[in-house]
């Protein structure tokens, strides 16, 4: 009989809450066990960031796009990433009368840190103290200014590009250097910012490093973040938080 093991703290999926809830008890000295039903990921057999178009029309997907056509409403289930949505037919879930719902999940280490498309952007009063500017509802029970403190940790700790623009509604964190815009997305900033002073165009913020960064190296911008990342460039649970370790830098 294997022995018994006893832990501080039992941890329920190993995406970004999960993950991010593991590595904050292990730093604090907790023995901590954290649950997933699903795999570990292989980066060289699962992530396919560099695949051509030409090998993903010939490869063969992991599971076959009949048997996922929930999953397939998400742009990243297709034939690079199928690998990491469920088997709809094996995982089958309910809803109720003319309410339904569309679950679009994964199941293995990283969860959806793995897929998602590292758009990072902080609420502010406008969203936390809604109701006091338009009457409806209620005023959550924090303020930006309580939760700074923790976006300012999240930031300096994942890397999260973007650029400083001074928007009450749109709060500026603690950014890497800004991605560059396109000379599209120039064009569209000046015409936008001349007709409408009250308006700003500013390039995404991203949980995608533009610059050295913890043990990790600037993104090459090689392909798309939602079939995996095996430069680590990204910010993903695997890579940062199941358990935080230093990547190679190039």
């Amino acid at each position: 009989m294997a022995k018994d093991e006893t832990y501080d703290a039992i941890v329920v999926g190993s995406g970004a809450t999960g993950g991010w809830a593991a590595k904050e008890l292990c730093e604090k000295g907790m023995r901590v066990i954290v649950l997933e039903a699903g795999r570990n990921l292989d980066p060289e057999k699962d992530f396919t960031e560099h695949l051509w178009p030409y090998e993903a029309r010939k490869r063969t997907p992991l599971i076959a796009p009949e048997r996922q056509r929930v999953q397939s409403k998400c742009y990243a289930c297709n034939s690079y990433g199928r690998q990491f949505f469920v088997d709809d037919i094996d995982n089958p879930y309910t809803t109720a009368d003319k309410k339904p719902f569309d679950w679009i999940r994964g199941r293995h280490v990283g969860g959806r840190s793995i897929t998602w498309g590292r758009q990072s952007y902080r609420l502010s009063d406008y969203e936390f103290k809604a109701a006091s500017r338009d009457g409806y509802g209620d005023d959550w029970p924090i303020s930006y200014a309580e939760l700074a403190p923790y976006y300012d940790k999240v930031e300096e700790f994942v890397g999260v590009s973007g650029a400083y623009e001074n928007i009450p509604n749109l709060p500026d964190g603690k950014f890497l250097p800004a991605m560059k815009m396109t000379c599209g997305e120039w064009l569209l900033k000046r015409a936008v910012e001349r007709r409408w002073k009250d308006r700003k165009v500013t390039i995404g913020r991203a949980a995608i490093l533009t610059q050295k960064h913890n043990g990790r190296a600037a993104c090459h911008y090689c392909g798309h973040c939602d079939r995996g990342c095996s430069t680590y460039h990204i910010s993903a649970a695997p890579v940062r938080l199941c358990p935080p370790q230093p990547r190679p830098a190039g």
